[in-house]
């Protein structure tokens, strides 16, 4: 390897002229090298980091610089007394790729064919003794055949997982190639055909092995090739995660081709799990399988992997949860507390269908058992899965379990998607028929709530929320809800709340009138509606609701409030029409609503709800409130077209969640929409 400073330092810098780099970048780029060859192996990682930011800024390319410095780096990474060898291959990695990304350009004259000259010496890196170096040089590896004989010969557990594994990526890469060409050539064909054919010896081979992670990057290998290869092999990988020595085996084999560091078993058993995407039937299975085993070995750490792993399936899958009940059922009794806390949430997700193991949960009230990653105890969400089935045994302390964490400074942060706490509305809204027992608490938290927390109110609106939900029943509330009417944080909230007590809250009227709102026009229709609602007295606020409606974006007006007045806003029904026509999609719904109240007309109101219903079932990755919004309408107005018809039982046969939320939320608003797609299912009149 050459080691002359002064040469060394010459080229980089003579190089670095004209590259778009300053000489102070070559100059300063042979000082790293200078210090590497120095200190030899003692070298360490951090004198390597340097050397990406001056030879491979931003992967932009490939520089003089980093052309005058490649003879030297690939002398380094190829010294066995050279210490932070990995690091240089990740280097030679990242300058490839730099080079192989960037247009014409970017790319020094002298680079390619530097390349070229230093590929020997490179490959030399696939036979190395060191395994760490030959792991970090996969990514050099070009080719399906390359990696196949790598494959082949290499024995080390940790350096034939992250080989089998780029083995799939690169032959799936030809298939892909193949099968995008319009007309394939001969060529191309007989190429995709010879990777296929030497990665499915080599995965063969490697799903018989004796080391249990070789053979599951071997399936994970087969699966880009073949999709159904784990469902065929899910028996094996519920086997080799469950060994006895399963967990250690993992935990120094499972490198992917550009990780550092091993992965445990657990991370590897929910990235297998996803192979199941597809086959949700067979996911559940695997689950089941896990469970199973690792019951058998009193393996704590696979049954939690494996309740994550049934968790995602239920968040993303309904047809899973018939399998997922008595499995999660089973593990309330499991002696680790994270274990029962995980199959309690997934019993109270899975709510009323959970009804048969209701006793149990109820046993588990007072269980403090606890999971690290997750808030709460296992009676917190045994509770929450009773009130779910609405088992009364759930009613007592629940609103104060509900918000003793708020009181503590609980700020409900979790993971997007990941098991938690239940928001305090999400419980107690469906609870409408035992509000008797839970109003005194929940008035004593509201209180407490909006006496000592500043801010925007969250908490405090959420209960009015609540209040609003319950509806009559929550005339008990009027005078804890009147005294909000005077902070603008809640004064709309509460106005809504209000107007959903109905008469009873009559007294109640002088209060709102004169209740403080921020000075929007909105705010103000809202208010002269709600007070008519509890009064029926006083002027109608019709006309200031009907001349608050506007044609133009991005807000049209009140449409939603004027359906209550029924022929009596019949005056604008051309307005409502036009908004119906023309505005936003909430706005056209709710439009469409009224406009039917106004006219008595259900055809105009349900063709235009039906280009929601079809846009939904055409491609539902969106507009999940604007198309439940459009069935709750369509309930009303009692009517539905053919078409409509047709396009609800496409969306009921799928198996994936009505929803674009995250967690437990999804599986709520699926049942939500699935619901309201029945509803409507079951209306007889149709709308040519």
């Amino acid at each position: 390897m050459p080691r002359d400073q002064d040469r060394l330092e010459s080229a980089c810098s003579e190089h670095s002229e004209g590259s778009g780099h300053s000489d102070d970048s070559g100059r300063e780029a042979a000082r790293v090298l200078r210090r590497l060859v120095r200190k030899g192996g003692e070298a360490t990682e951090e004198d390597c980091f340097p050397l990406f930011d001056l030879l491979a800024p931003d992967g932009g390319g490939a520089s003089r610089t980093a052309a005058a410095a490649l003879p030297f780096v690939v002398g380094l990474a190829t010294d066995p007394g050279m210490g932070a060898r990995t690091e240089l291959v990740d280097l030679l990695v990242v300058l490839h790729r730099a080079a192989a990304k960037a247009g014409p350009h970017q790319v020094d004259p002298e680079w390619p064919a530097a390349w070229q000259r230093h590929r020997p010496a490179m490959q030399a890196l696939h036979a190395d003794p060191d395994p760490a170096v030959r792991r970090a040089a996969i990514s050099l590896v070009a080719g399906v055949p390359a990696l196949a004989e790598l494959c082949r010969a290499e024995a080390q557990p940790a350096v034939r997982v992250p080989l089998l594994l780029a083995l799939g990526d690169a032959a799936a890469a030809v298939a892909a190639g193949s099968a995008a060409e319009a007309a394939p050539s001969a060529r191309t064909e007989r190429e995709a055909y010879e990777a296929y054919e030497a990665t499915r010896a080599v995965l063969a081979a490697a799903l018989e092995d004796a080391h249990p992670a070789v053979r599951v990057a071997a399936v994970h290998a087969c699966a880009l090739l073949d999709p159904l290869s784990p469902v065929r092999h899910a028996g094996p990988l519920v086997e080799a995660f469950s060994g006895a020595t399963a967990p250690a085996a993992f935990e120094e084999a499972w490198y992917t081709p550009r990780g550092d560091e091993p992965w445990l078993r657990e991370p590897v058993v929910a990235g297998t799990a996803g192979l199941f995407d597809d086959a949700p039937q067979a996911g559940t299975s695997f689950v089941a399988g896990l469970v199973d085993a690792a019951r058998r070995t009193e393996d704590t750490a696979l049954c939690s992997a494996a309740l994550d792993v049934a968790w995602r399936l239920l968040v993303h899958r309904p047809s899973t949860g018939p399998a997922l009940l008595p499995l999660a059922g089973e593990l309330l009794a499991h002696p680790d507390g994270a274990v029962r806390l995980g199959a309690a949430h997934i019993l109270a997700v899975l709510g009323p269908r959970a009804a048969p193991h209701a006793d149990r949960l109820a046993a588990l009230l007072d269980d403090p058992g606890e999971d690290e990653y997750i808030d709460g105890t296992v009676g917190e969400y045994a509770r929450w899965a009773l009130a779910r089935i609405g088992d009364a045994r759930a009613l007592p302390g629940l609103v104060e379990r509900l918000y003793q964490p708020y009181r503590e400074g609980y700020s409900g942060g979790w993971i997007v998607g990941s098991p938690r706490r239940p928001d305090i509305d999400d419980v107690l809204v469906p609870l409408r028929e035992h509000a008797d027992a839970l109003m005194p608490a929940l008035l004593e938290a509201m209180r407490h709530d909006a006496a000592h927390y500043d801010g925007n109110g969250l908490l405090t609106r959420t209960f009015l929320r609540i209040l609003k939900a319950w509806g009559e029943v929550s005339l008990p509330a009027l005078p804890d809800v009147v005294a909000l009417l005077d902070d603008t944080r809640y004064s709309l909230d509460a106005a809504e709340a209000l107007a959903a007590m109905g008469r009873a809250a009559a007294s109640a009227e002088p209060a709102l009138r004169r209740c403080a709102v921020l000075d929007a026009p909105a705010n103000h229709c809202l208010v002269a509606w709600a007070a008519w609602r509890i009064s029926g007295d006083g002027p109608s606020p019709v006309r200031l609701l009907g001349d608050a409606l506007n044609e133009e974006g991005p807000f049209h007006g009140p449409v939603h409030l004027l359906a209550d007045f029924g022929r009596a806003a019949a005056p604008y029904a051309e307005r409502v029409r036009r908004i119906m026509d023309h505005a936003d999609a909430w706005s056209r719904v709710q439009a469409a609503g009224t406009l039917w109240v106004l006219t008595g007309e259900p055809g105009p109101s349900v063709r235009a709800l039906e280009e929601y219903v079809l846009q939904f079932a055409d491609d539902h990755d969106d507009g999940y409130l604007t198309f439940g919004d459009a069935l709750d309408v369509l309930t009303r107005i009692g009517t539905v077209t053919p078409a409509i018809r047709a396009a609800l039982y496409t969306i009921k046969a799928s198996d994936r969640r009505l929803s674009a939320r995250p967690g437990y939320l999804a599986v709520l608003q699926d049942e939500g929409l699935r619901a309201a797609i029945e509803d409507v299912l079951t209306l007889t009149r149709s709308e040519p």
